[in-house]
């Protein structure tokens, strides 16, 4: 049975898709340099979700790059954005929103990823991970 595509993926997909609609509406001198630079990101962003979820063997370095390649979408969008050449705040607006989408699921990706715990072996089903410390403690040491 064939895992189900994760949302990010399909988001990523489909984020590639809409800048590709809205680059070829640029106007003429901003569609060769400014849009041209933004569909090939808007490309390493989508490519880079599809490697992250297929490739398990090194998915914590490909979420890490999937998230540089997040942040210079977003830094291309903003420039285009700047020069005014998408058609209208509104488009920005809408495109902006997926792509910060697409960065909170990153983020949590790689949240899920790591472990932010203080004990590093995985608790027994059932357990809590071990208090390093206690509140009385946390409370004194602040005296």
């Amino acid at each position: 049975m064939r895992e189900r595509v994760p949302t990010i993926v399909k988001q990523a997909e489909r984020l590639l898709s809409e800048i590709e609609a809205a680059v070829s509406r640029f106007p003429r001198r901003y569609r060769y340099t400014v849009g041209a630079r933004l569909s090939e990101q808007a490309f390493e962003t989508a490519y880079a979700a599809n490697l992250a979820w297929s490739d398990k063997q090194h998915r914590d370095e490909l979420i890490q790059e999937l998230s540089v390649a997040i942040d210079r979408l977003k830094l291309r969008m903003q420039l285009a954005q700047q020069v005014q050449a998408f058609a209208s705040f509104a488009q920005f607006e809408a495109l902006s929103r997926v792509a910060v989408g697409i960065g909170k699921q990153c983020g949590g990706w790689q949240k899920k990823r790591t472990s932010t715990r203080q004990n590093d072996p995985e608790p027994a089903p059932g357990q809590s991970p071990q208090i390093l410390s206690s509140r009385a403690a946390s409370s004194e040491a602040t005296l």
